[in-house]
Protein backbone atom coordinates (compact mmCIF):
# COMPACT_ATOMS: atom_id res chain seq x y z
CA UNK A 1 0.00 0.00 0.00
CA UNK A 2 1.30 3.78 -0.16
CA UNK A 3 -0.19 7.32 0.08
CA UNK A 4 -3.03 7.38 -2.21
CA UNK A 5 -4.87 10.49 -3.34
CA UNK A 6 -9.09 10.40 -3.74
CA UNK A 7 -10.02 13.15 -5.07
CA UNK A 8 -13.88 14.97 -6.17
CA UNK A 9 -14.70 18.48 -7.78
CA UNK A 10 -17.79 20.57 -6.60
CA UNK A 11 -17.27 23.38 -8.28
CA UNK A 12 -17.48 24.26 -12.18
CA UNK A 13 -15.68 27.78 -12.40
CA UNK A 14 -12.31 26.20 -13.23
CA UNK A 15 -11.09 22.71 -15.13
CA UNK A 16 -9.14 20.50 -12.36
CA UNK A 17 -6.65 18.83 -15.20
CA UNK A 18 -5.07 15.45 -14.64
CA UNK A 19 -2.12 17.28 -14.90
CA UNK A 20 -3.16 19.21 -11.67
CA UNK A 21 -4.18 15.63 -10.16
CA UNK A 22 -0.54 13.97 -11.10
CA UNK A 23 1.02 17.21 -9.55
CA UNK A 24 -0.78 16.89 -6.13
CA UNK A 25 -0.16 13.29 -5.87
CA UNK A 26 3.54 13.92 -6.37
CA UNK A 27 3.02 16.67 -3.44
CA UNK A 28 1.19 13.62 -1.78
CA UNK A 29 4.13 11.25 -2.31
CA UNK A 30 7.03 14.07 -1.58
CA UNK A 31 5.18 15.50 1.72
CA UNK A 32 4.59 12.00 3.14
CA UNK A 33 7.97 10.60 2.34
CA UNK A 34 9.19 13.97 4.49
CA UNK A 35 7.19 13.00 7.00
CA UNK A 36 7.73 9.36 7.18
CA UNK A 37 3.97 8.63 6.21
CA UNK A 38 3.68 5.41 3.84
CA UNK A 39 0.55 4.69 3.86
CA UNK A 40 -3.14 6.29 3.74
CA UNK A 41 -5.56 7.84 1.95
CA UNK A 42 -6.22 11.54 1.76
CA UNK A 43 -9.72 13.00 0.42
CA UNK A 44 -8.90 16.13 -1.83
CA UNK A 45 -12.15 18.02 -2.26
CA UNK A 46 -12.52 21.36 -4.99
CA UNK A 47 -14.73 23.81 -3.80
CA UNK A 48 -16.21 27.30 -4.46
CA UNK A 49 -16.30 30.18 -1.92
CA UNK A 50 -20.12 28.94 -0.89
CA UNK A 51 -19.30 25.61 -0.23
CA UNK A 52 -16.22 26.46 1.69
CA UNK A 53 -17.39 28.92 3.78
CA UNK A 54 -20.60 27.10 5.15
CA UNK A 55 -18.22 24.54 6.16
CA UNK A 56 -16.13 26.89 7.76
CA UNK A 57 -19.28 28.59 9.83
CA UNK A 58 -20.13 25.32 10.53
CA UNK A 59 -17.16 23.46 11.67
CA UNK A 60 -15.14 26.44 12.49
CA UNK A 61 -17.72 29.41 13.89
CA UNK A 62 -16.06 31.44 11.50
CA UNK A 63 -18.81 33.32 9.24
CA UNK A 64 -16.84 33.69 6.11
CA UNK A 65 -14.89 32.06 3.53
CA UNK A 66 -11.23 30.37 4.15
CA UNK A 67 -8.67 28.81 1.10
CA UNK A 68 -8.53 25.70 3.01
CA UNK A 69 -10.27 23.17 5.59
CA UNK A 70 -8.50 19.60 6.99
CA UNK A 71 -10.86 17.54 9.19
CA UNK A 72 -8.01 14.52 10.31
CA UNK A 73 -9.86 11.21 10.95
CA UNK A 74 -7.35 10.02 14.05
CA UNK A 75 -8.00 13.61 15.44
CA UNK A 76 -11.43 13.07 17.97
CA UNK A 77 -12.54 15.10 20.34
CA UNK A 78 -15.43 15.56 22.64
CA UNK A 79 -17.80 17.42 20.00
CA UNK A 80 -16.71 14.35 16.88
CA UNK A 81 -18.43 11.46 16.61
CA UNK A 82 -15.82 8.51 16.02
CA UNK A 83 -16.15 6.90 12.47
CA UNK A 84 -16.47 3.10 12.41
CA UNK A 85 -15.57 1.35 9.26
CA UNK A 86 -17.67 -1.25 8.25
CA UNK A 87 -16.46 -4.28 5.95
CA UNK A 88 -18.83 -4.88 3.44
CA UNK A 89 -19.33 -9.10 3.18
CA UNK A 90 -16.09 -11.14 1.85
CA UNK A 91 -13.74 -7.69 2.41
CA UNK A 92 -11.04 -8.10 4.46
CA UNK A 93 -9.77 -6.15 7.51
CA UNK A 94 -6.54 -5.48 5.60
CA UNK A 95 -7.67 -3.95 2.74
CA UNK A 96 -9.56 -1.09 4.86
CA UNK A 97 -7.72 1.96 3.76
CA UNK A 98 -6.32 4.51 6.56
CA UNK A 99 -7.80 7.30 5.74
CA UNK A 100 -5.88 10.20 6.67
CA UNK A 101 -8.42 12.65 6.55
CA UNK A 102 -10.12 15.19 4.40
CA UNK A 103 -8.47 18.59 3.24
CA UNK A 104 -10.96 21.05 1.23
CA UNK A 105 -9.90 23.81 -1.07
CA UNK A 106 -11.43 26.89 -2.51
CA UNK A 107 -10.55 26.97 -6.08
CA UNK A 108 -11.90 30.43 -6.20
CA UNK A 109 -9.97 31.61 -3.54
CA UNK A 110 -6.61 29.65 -4.21
CA UNK A 111 -6.97 31.94 -7.77
CA UNK A 112 -7.69 35.21 -6.50
CA UNK A 113 -4.57 34.29 -3.76
CA UNK A 114 -2.42 32.94 -6.93
CA UNK A 115 -3.36 36.70 -8.30
CA UNK A 116 -1.99 38.48 -5.32
CA UNK A 117 1.04 36.15 -4.61
CA UNK A 118 1.84 36.71 -8.13
CA UNK A 119 2.77 33.09 -9.34
CA UNK A 120 0.60 30.49 -10.78
CA UNK A 121 -2.57 29.21 -9.94
CA UNK A 122 -0.82 25.08 -9.61
CA UNK A 123 1.47 26.77 -7.24
CA UNK A 124 -0.94 28.03 -4.87
CA UNK A 125 -3.24 24.64 -4.94
CA UNK A 126 -0.01 22.73 -3.80
CA UNK A 127 0.57 25.12 -1.26
CA UNK A 128 -2.78 24.65 0.11
CA UNK A 129 -2.39 21.41 -0.48
CA UNK A 130 0.56 20.18 1.38
CA UNK A 131 -0.95 22.82 3.84
CA UNK A 132 -3.30 20.99 4.67
CA UNK A 133 -1.42 17.77 4.62
CA UNK A 134 0.30 18.38 7.28
CA UNK A 135 -3.00 20.00 9.31
CA UNK A 136 -3.63 16.32 9.09
CA UNK A 137 -0.71 14.62 10.63
CA UNK A 138 -1.14 17.45 13.42
CA UNK A 139 0.69 20.38 12.66
CA UNK A 140 -0.49 23.75 13.31
CA UNK A 141 0.58 27.32 13.31
CA UNK A 142 -0.70 28.95 16.44
CA UNK A 143 2.72 30.47 17.24
CA UNK A 144 5.59 32.14 14.85
CA UNK A 145 7.91 28.92 15.65
CA UNK A 146 4.84 26.48 14.42
CA UNK A 147 4.27 28.95 11.76
CA UNK A 148 8.09 28.48 10.69
CA UNK A 149 8.25 24.98 11.10
CA UNK A 150 5.19 24.53 8.85
CA UNK A 151 6.61 27.07 6.18
CA UNK A 152 9.56 25.25 6.08
CA UNK A 153 8.29 21.96 5.34
CA UNK A 154 5.96 23.08 2.77
CA UNK A 155 7.94 25.37 0.95
CA UNK A 156 10.45 22.05 0.98
CA UNK A 157 8.26 20.09 -0.23
CA UNK A 158 6.86 22.64 -3.44
CA UNK A 159 10.44 23.03 -4.38
CA UNK A 160 11.11 19.37 -4.60
CA UNK A 161 8.04 19.74 -7.39
CA UNK A 162 9.64 22.26 -8.96
CA UNK A 163 6.69 24.68 -7.78
CA UNK A 164 8.88 27.72 -6.38
CA UNK A 165 7.91 31.11 -6.40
Amino acid sequence: MSLELVWNNEQDQFEITEELIALLESILQKAGEAEGVEDGEVDLTFVDDEAIHELNREYRGIDRPTDVLSFAMHEVTNDELEIIYELDEGEEQGNVPDVLGDIIISVPRAKLQSEEYGHSLERELGFLFVHGFLHLLGYDHQDEASEAEMMGKQEAVLAEVGLTR
